[in-house]
């Protein structure tokens, strides 16, 4: 079962340092950091980009700070994308981080590739900006708000069939 998992900042800036250089930075939008289980399927990384394209977490120009009207694509905001396996890091036995639910490196590359391609498909493609995937990353940003979110999609996607089954439960 896939669990694909990403916090995403609305940000003022944002930007991706790998050894002293930045390589990639944006302005107004989202910032994405990714995390990606052992068991992901396309259906993981197809639910994360919907809700990161269309959640509506900007207030409209007009409007006071509080209202929830925009999403990234209304407001043509960019977004950084950064691969963060430790997202799936568990504390559970003693002080060292147990990273055994991530999905393996050369794999996880490939589907985190696949996932900015996605995004970049469903979007404008230069308005989308990722790291540099398995590099020491200096990820600096400014939020704006602040507001974070985490979208996570093994937990949507049953509190979804929970939420449908006792709906069609209701209906009977």
């Amino acid at each position: 079962r896939g669990a694909m998992r990403a916090i995403v900042t609305r940000v003022r800036s944002a930007s991706v340092e790998v050894e002293g250089k930045i390589v990639s930075s944006i302005g107004p939008g989202l910032l994405c950091l990714v995390g990606i289980k052992d068991s992901d399927r396309r259906k993981d990384a197809e639910y994360v980009c919907k809700k990161l394209l269309k959640t509506r977490i900007f207030a409209k120009e007009d409007q006071a700070r509080a209202s929830w009207d925009e999403d990234v694509v209304t407001r043509k905001g960019e977004i950084l994308c950064v691969s963060q396996f430790t997202l799936y890091g568990r504390l559970k036995k003693g002080t060292r981080p147990d990273f055994s639910k991530s999905m393996p490196p050369a794999q996880a590359r490939e589907f985190y590739d696949s996932f900015v391609d996605m995004v970049r498909q469903e979007y404008e493609p230069e308005r989308v900006h990722d790291g540099v995937f398995g590099a020491m990353m200096g990820v600096a940003s400014v939020n704006d708000g602040p507001v974070t979110f985490i979208i996570d999609s093994e937990a949507d996607f049953s509190s979804n069939a929970s939420m449908s089954a006792s709906m069609s439960e209701e209906g009977s």
